[in-house]
């Protein structure tokens, strides 16, 4: 009986609404899609294939591939097939990296899993006016275990290592000021 005279006091509501107000306010500055004042889907995108300057084969094709994919999932822009698009990037690859992060316990000169990295230079341009929206080295990671054969495993690794230098790529298109 005292719960439901507590329910219905003045006091109560005022302090539920003060409640529901702070907890509302709290997501006021959020909000969903491109930060860069654009609506997604609202500019479209063309992704020219990356050249490898590298000597690591078919680097170029996975990177560009997992850019278009990552395009495609961030849904900022709307991916064309031709030079008509709103920004066009073009990039490439210039460093492909193995570096050793951990070795064996009975052999400290053999490395037990590397850290594979790739820079790429990357260049965003507006097709209409010609300005440049990005220009900049991006990179990307993966790490990498050793099994019996390296080659193989660096092969297995470049779907990741595309994926993350993509995902870099994209944030910065996306979240650019421009």
């Amino acid at each position: 009986m005292g719960g439901n005279r507590m329910m219905k006091s003045p006091i109560f509501h005022l302090l539920s609404s003060i409640f529901a107000a702070l907890l509302l306010s709290g997501c006021a500055g959020y909000h969903l899609g491109a930060v860069n004042g654009s609506r997604n889907g609202s500019q479209s995108i063309f992704i020219t294939p990356f050249h490898n300057k590298t000597l690591e084969p078919r680097l170029g094709d996975a990177v560009t591939q997992a850019l278009r994919e990552r395009i495609q999932t961030d849904g900022t822009f709307h991916l064309e097939r031709d030079n008509d698009a709103d920004v066009i990037v073009t990039g490439d690859i210039i460093t492909y990296t193995r570096k050793p992060v951990s070795f064996l316990s009975t052999d400290v000169t053999t490395a037990k899993n590397y850290r594979i990295e790739v820079i790429a230079h990357v260049i965003g341009r507006e097709r209409a006016s010609g300005r440049i929206v990005l220009d900049k080295n991006l990179a990307g990671y993966t790490l990498t275990q050793t099994g019996t054969e390296l080659a193989e495993e660096e092969r297995q690794s470049l779907p990741l290592l595309s994926a993350d230098l993509a995902r870099n790529v994209v944030e910065q298109l996306t979240e650019g000021s421009w």
